[in-house]
């Protein structure tokens, strides 16, 4: 194992909770970095998040602060949701020390400018953070994207987990690659940063439409055609955009794709699910209680289709029930009415 490394991890939800307790579990030196002052506390005397991962018991060497100051750490893991990115790095980006690293581990594409993260952090470091230098120089930042199908609920049970951490530094992804990967999570790299990241914010769209299958009852034959029409649109959506298209067979794109569209743990294929049984879209984020990022997404993604031309019949569906209030039935009857074509 790798020397343990000092690591603050932002946003207190459930996956940057899971993520925080992996990684003292490993051995680091971790705070997890939250705004809510009551959770900071049960995390710090009863090692437990009670909103997020209420019953999941935390490695006693973990602690959690409100204090901005813990982010002067060698590595910084952003688990701050994709629309508040930009605006946190903003706020906080003097804190980080000189020559850190920012691991995004959100999953989503910023509305309005359509960027992943790495582009949003591009953005507000500077370029700092996509420059293709070693972990170790002297540059300002480096930047990494942690992705692929990973409850956080099995993340915390100590189940078999593989996910891949992209940069275009390939050095550093396996420098991340050893401080991350552990007996139960197994970590790859990639240099598809675009990919990647691309793959882990369309699939929540997918898993969007495959709950509206499930909640409509339209049957496993259906689910497995919009998965797999899913993929393909998600691949072609990630190539006009510079990606590599091995990189969505894998983790961040397949692996992730199929979790999200199929576990009953994922908020995604819960938003679809609930659409699909009658529920307005506002009522279900009201209560849904945590972040659903596929909803988000699906007006960006709707947005990067039309800006790029190319065909995405299954995000403009899910768009125009989101966006436009259109009866799930009807808007599933229009997509298998579309006109005949090669696969």
């Amino acid at each position: 194992m790798p020397r343990p490394v000092s690591i603050c991890v932002a946003g207190g939800g459930s996956w940057g909770t899971a993520l925080a307790h992996h990684l003292a579990a490993r051995g680091h030196d971790v705070i997890l970095w939250l705004r809510d002052s009551q959770i900071s506390q049960s995390i710090n005397l009863r090692r437990e998040n009670p909103r997020y991962l209420a019953g999941c018991s935390l490695h006693r060497n973990l602690a959690a602060t409100t204090d901005p100051a813990a982010l002067a750490r060698e590595i910084i893991v952003s688990a701050v949701p994709c629309q508040q990115l930009r605006v946190w790095l903003n706020a906080h980006k003097d804190l980080f020390p000189e020559g850190s690293i920012l691991v995004n581990a959100a999953k989503g594409m910023e509305t309005g400018t359509l960027a992943l993260g790495h582009a949003v952090a591009d953005d507000v470091l500077s370029g700092a953070a996509s420059r293709e230098t070693a972990a170790g120089t002297d540059a300002p930042f480096h930047y990494a994207a942690l992705s692929g199908p990973s409850f956080s609920a099995e993340v915390m049970k100590g189940l078999p987990t593989a996910v891949v951490l992209a940069s275009k530094d390939e050095s550093l992804a396996r420098h991340l690659q050893g401080i991350f990967s552990g007996p139960a999570f197994r970590c790859y790299t990639s240099a598809d940063i675009v990919g990647v990241e691309m793959g882990g914010a369309l699939k929540n769209v997918m898993a969007i439409a495959a709950g509206l299958c499930d909640g409509l009852e339209l049957g496993l034959n259906s689910r497995a055609a919009l998965i797999t029409r899913g993929l393909a649109e998600i691949c072609r959506l990630g190539v006009a955009c510079g990606a590599r298209e091995h990189t969505f067979m894998g983790l961040s794109g397949l692996g992730d794709l199929i979790l999200t569209c199929t576990g009953q743990l994922s908020r995604n294929r819960q938003v679809g699910l609930r659409l699909g049984r009658g529920e307005s879209a506002d009522a279900i984020l009201q209560s849904l209680g945590m972040v659903a990022e596929g909803v988000t997404t699906t007006a960006a993604a709707y947005d990067l289709a039309r800006r790029l031309q190319a065909e995405a019949p299954v995000i403009s569906t899910v768009h125009s029930i989101l966006q436009k209030g259109r009866s799930p039935a009807r808007a599933v009857r229009n997509l298998m009415a579309r006109a005949l074509r090669e696969e």
